[in-house]
């Protein structure tokens, strides 16, 4: 017996990226495609948040060419939240009322596009519809500049971000090496990583040989040793003349305390990182003297879409195109994640894995990426990352400026009498 359509949902969660907008585009063009199954698409203003305030985009009233731009465009263009649904045992209204939206439109479909906490929320979500006798199909969509999802060879997000990094970094070292007789000598950039420093190690890929920038990598992976550091950087500034430092922002002491810690919680209730470049270079200031400048990539890596990686891009688009045809094919609770097939070349191709095993882990940056030292990545991890900041995919410009896109933003009405507070 043939089963009427069901509609759709999307939603952007956590911090955005240089093309999470090309995963929407793969699951709105997909789900298009898909109409025996599939019916309205929806998806949630400013993330999980427009589920639960119900609070929908009508994505029928966007045109072919605006859900095509997507994946030139960087940012959310749904909007998005860093909002996490607590366990079900500890707020099991918030799932509840998730059910409810999902119930009053009828969505059978749940696509959320995040990170570890994102996969969780789908997962809790697959769980409770169970439990509620809601038939929903839950499809986790990779997302995170962190790239610390366990089970997939990278994360959506990274590789743009990687080549933002490696990029700022060579050329910021060949700025401080052209001034550094009479000048600066030392320069930091710090690059986001909370936990994990594949941020941090991307910035490695600006030199090849001995003695090129950058000469200090800090890892949240490697615990903090202030006079092994500042020995380092005496030793590089004697040596080259000047000494250049990528410093992920969750550099740590020994004792697991963040370097930058603001002793206050964000969103997420992670602690909140007040800067790490200024603390590295007063260190460098009060222990050597040396004058020195310092960077905060902030936004800017995560935000670079007029640079993103093509590797990146493909990926992104595809993970949101596999979600749905997941879906379609009667998948659920699970990710679609990347596997690599071949280093050299760089292959690739996208295999279902279960949100239980992905959902609240933690993919760190192996110790034999680091080297013994403790400052610098290794072959292997050059290796690694490479293939993933290969090839450009420059968007479209308009007077010297990208081309960017916006949605129309169409909200759709509302059917439930009650609200909900967030």
């Amino acid at each position: 017996m043939k089963t009427a359509p069901r509609n759709a949902f999307y939603a952007q969660s956590g911090g955005v990226t240089a093309v999470i907008n090309a995963s929407a585009c793969g699951v709105i063009e997909a789900a298009r495609k898909a109409r025996r199954h599939i019916g309205h698409i929806y998806a949630g203003r400013d993330g999980i948040v427009g589920a639960l305030t119900e609070d929908l985009i009508d994505i029928s009233a966007e045109s072919p060419a605006t859900i095509r731009a997507l994946r030139h465009t960087p940012a959310g263009a749904f909007g998005s939240a860093r909002f996490k649904l607590k366990g079900l045992d500890k707020n099991r209204a918030e799932y509840e009322r998730l059910i409810e939206v999902f119930r009053a439109h009828d969505i059978g479909y749940f696509f959320y596009n995040g990170g570890n906490d994102s996969m969780d929320t789908a997962l809790k979500v697959s769980q409770l519809g169970e439990q509620l006798g809601y038939p929903i199909t839950c499809i986790g969509v990779p997302k995170t500049v962190d790239n610390d999802l366990p089970l997939t060879d990278c994360c959506p997000g990274f590789g743009s971000v990687a080549k933002y990094i490696a990029i700022s970094t060579l050329e910021g070292a060949m700025d401080v090496a052209s001034m550094a007789r009479t000048s600066t000598k030392v320069f930091v950039l710090e690059v986001m990583g909370r936990h994990a420093g594949w941020i941090a190690a991307a910035g490695g890929l600006a030199g090849r040989k001995a003695g090129e920038p950058p000469h200090i990598i800090l890892f949240p992976e490697i615990a903090f040793d202030k006079a092994r550091f500042l020995a380092r950087v005496q030793e590089c500034v004697k040596s080259y003349g000047y000494c250049v430092i990528v410093v992920s922002e969750g550099a740590k002491y020994p004792d697991g305390k963040f370097l930058a810690e603001a002793g206050t919680l964000d969103a997420f209730g992670h602690a909140q990182l007040g800067g790490v470049g200024p603390v590295v270079a007063n260190m460098v200031r009060e222990g050597l003297g040396y004058k020195y400048h310092w960077a905060v990539a902030d936004y800017l890596q995560r935000a670079a879409r007029h640079i993103a990686s093509k590797t990146d891009v493909e990926q992104a688009y595809a993970v949101g195109k596999a979600a749905v045809e997941f879906a379609v094919r009667g998948m659920h609770a699970v990710m679609p994640a990347i596997r690599r097939t071949s280093s050299s070349p760089y292959r690739w191709k996208i295999v279902p894995v279960p949100l239980a095993e992905v959902a609240n882990v933690e993919k760190k940056v192996p110790r034999n990426f680091i080297t013994a030292d403790g400052f610098g990545i290794t072959a292997a991890c050059r290796r690694y990352l490479e293939p993933l900041i290969a090839g450009e995919d420059y968007p479209p410009y308009e007077k010297g400026i990208p081309k960017y896109v916006r949605i129309r933003g169409k909200t759709v009405r509302k059917k439930l009498k009650t609200e909900f507070k967030i």
